[in-house]
């Protein structure tokens, strides 16, 4: 590609379009919002509305799986009829109403024990776990003590009876609890992550389409232009963690949602106040084919945010029925793996097929990777929360706050990455593609196992040292930097250039089955729990154990062939990494 100069009376910022600053405020804000609800999301489940583990783990998978597979969706009508602007400024809408949804709590769910003809509230008395948060039953009148579980968790001691009117122990096994839910506000979380789902459905792919735009072919500043971008998505990351996750659990779930969708309004409010300065670009393809007719007053324009309503729709009856949900990704998964093989042997041949075959290997390599990295939100956040010391000189760190560890890394060892591929190319020992994704997805298991080495170094039921986060953090954003720079990018340029979009969509696809997956394993790290605290801490620290062990020797197996088979990847590749 030749060098060409910066357009004639373009206004720029630091060399680059001023457009560049408008998206990257607008998804620097996204990002903010997204993470900012992710970091609570597992969290209010369990606690909040007082779901088990493992449904607060599968209905959190499929929504994170549903976020990907909706921007083929949102990207296909922008390509063909939206526009990326119209898309962005639909799905930012979209964001905002469902981030402040989640601001509807209502009292939650309740979790209540009879005795004697009375109902007793079983609860905390705050949020998430620590020194400061302890379990209390509450009477009929309102009177509270604290409660504690006997060693074999079989019984309930209550540390002032008199004050409530019931015996020191209670035997749970002839009391058993039931959980009172507010249906309406459970319908309002439903609805609220539909929105955030089709939302991003609409704005996530696009608006990296916008950047794109912005720069001719040729320009020598659209990586550094992408470079820009993509800081802006781990500062948003990185400082919703840290606020959303403290306003949140210290103050209450709405302060942190709503935050959260503070954030996304002031996103949308700088997209369309500075829209000119995107001089045009990413306008629809042919504005006179939205004001068509489809059916009656409905033009394709209206079709294209009426899709919307169905995606909202469909995505509120998997959220609420997550299982069925895998039960129609995972055919969706072999019915695309099957089209692209089919495709691969049946439409092309020579060094096309063999480029074809080695994208078909890139989509799937994913798999493993984000399935054991998209622990951070759901069974890492819980660990977190309820087994890790989080005690930080004064400060009793919250868990959602943890999860800015990888935007922060991201920060420090991204360039120091960039640097060291440049290195090694000069020797000839720069890794392979290949090499690099094998890599990342050993490291996905090093990182659990390092912090099972952290659980097992604290005995039974002691609380495991916080530096074991920041370990396990570590060592997967490493992974992550061998993966997600170069993942996609392999995988457009491998495919042949019918068929690209379509590739695009399997990326997400899979992504999407990865994040399901993901969901999957949480599931089987599920502890009891009552009042949304921990019964018995022992036999969830062993459950946590084996579990982890057990995926990440599965990831690092995974990785050791994937590094035998790297040279034949490289060969059906070409060289070309």
């Amino acid at each position: 590609m030749t060098d060409i100069a910066i357009p004639a009376g373009e206004k720029t910022i630091l060399g680059h379009p001023r457009g560049l600053f408008i998206l990257f405020f607008t998804e620097m804000w996204e990002r903010f919002s997204y993470y900012g609800m992710r970091g609570l999301l597992i969290i209010y489940l369990t606690q909040h509305f007082l779901f088990s583990d493992e449904k607060s783990a599968v209905i959190y998978g499929a929504y994170t799986a549903l976020v990907y597979v909706m921007t083929i969706i949102g990207g296909t009508l922008a390509d063909r009829y939206l526009g990326a602007r119209k898309a962005v400024t639909f799905g930012a809408i979209l964001l905002v109403l469902g981030h402040f949804g989640m601001a509807f709590e209502g009292s939650g769910s309740q979790e209540v024990m009879s005795i004697n003809g009375s109902e007793y509230q079983i609860t905390l008395n705050g949020r998430g776990s620590g020194k400061d948060i302890n379990q209390i039953i509450v009477a009929p009148d309102g009177a509270i003590s604290d409660i504690s579980f006997s060693e074999d968790t079989k019984s309930i001691i209550v540390a002032d009876p008199e004050v409530v009117g019931l015996p020191a122990t209670i035997n749970r096994a002839e009391n058993p609890t039931k959980i009172i839910k507010e249906q309406k506000y459970l319908y309002i979380l439903y609805l609220s992550l539909a929105l955030i789902i089709a939302g991003v459905g609409y704005l996530k792919a696009n608006i990296s389409t916008i950047v794109g735009s912005l720069y001719g072919v040729g320009d020598i500043r659209r990586d550094s232009g992408f470079t820009i971008f993509y800081m802006g998505i781990n500062l948003g990351a990185f400082l919703s963690s840290i606020l959303c996750g403290t306003l949140g659990i210290v103050y209450g779930w709405k302060y942190g949602f709503g935050l959260a969708g503070i954030g996304m309004f002031v996103g949308l409010i700088i997209f369309l106040v500075y829209q000119p300065w995107l001089e045009g670009k990413a306008e629809p393809p042919n504005p006179a084919k939205l004001k068509e007719k489809v059916f009656g007053p409905i033009n394709v324009e209206i079709a294209c945010y009426l899709v919307g309503l169905i995606i909202i729709a469909i995505a509120m009856f998997f959220v609420m029925n997550p299982d069925n949900f895998g039960k129609v990704l995972l055919p969706l998964g072999v019915l695309m793996f099957a089209f692209l093989l089919g495709y691969a042997f049946l439409k092309c041949q020579g060094k096309e097929r063999d480029k074809m075959l080695a994208a078909i290997y890139f989509v799937l390599a994913q798999i493993p990777f984000w399935a054991l990295f998209e622990q951070a939100g759901s069974s890492l956040n819980l660990f977190t929360d309820r087994l890790v010391d989080r005690s930080i000189g004064a400060w009793e760190v919250p868990a959602p706050v943890f999860q800015s560890l990888n935007a922060g890394f991201i920060f420090i060892f991204a360039p120091m990455m960039a640097w060291l591929w440049i290195v090694l190319a000069k020797r000839n020992l720069n890794p392979s593609t290949p090499v690099k994704f094998a890599f990342g997805v050993f490291l996905a298991g090093l990182g659990f196992l390092a912090l099972v080495g952290g659980m097992n170094s604290s005995g039974s039921a002691g609380l495991t040292a916080v530096y074991f986060v920041f370990l396990i953090y570590w060592i997967h954003t490493m992974g992550e930097l061998m993966v997600s720079p170069v993942g996609l990018s392999v995988v457009t340029k491998m495919a042949p250039a019918k068929v690209v979009g379509m590739t695009m969509g399997a990326w997400f696809l899979y992504s999407g089955l990865s994040n399901y997956l993901a969901g999957v394993i949480a599931r089987t790290t599920g502890a009891e729990t009552l009042g949304g605290q921990l019964t018995d801490v022992a036999a969830a620290k062993a459950g946590y154990a084996s579990v982890y062990t057990n995926v990440a020797y599965v990831a690092m197996g995974i990785a050791v062939v994937m590094f035998l088979i790297s040279p034949i990847i490289k060969k059906l590749m070409h060289q070309e990494d």
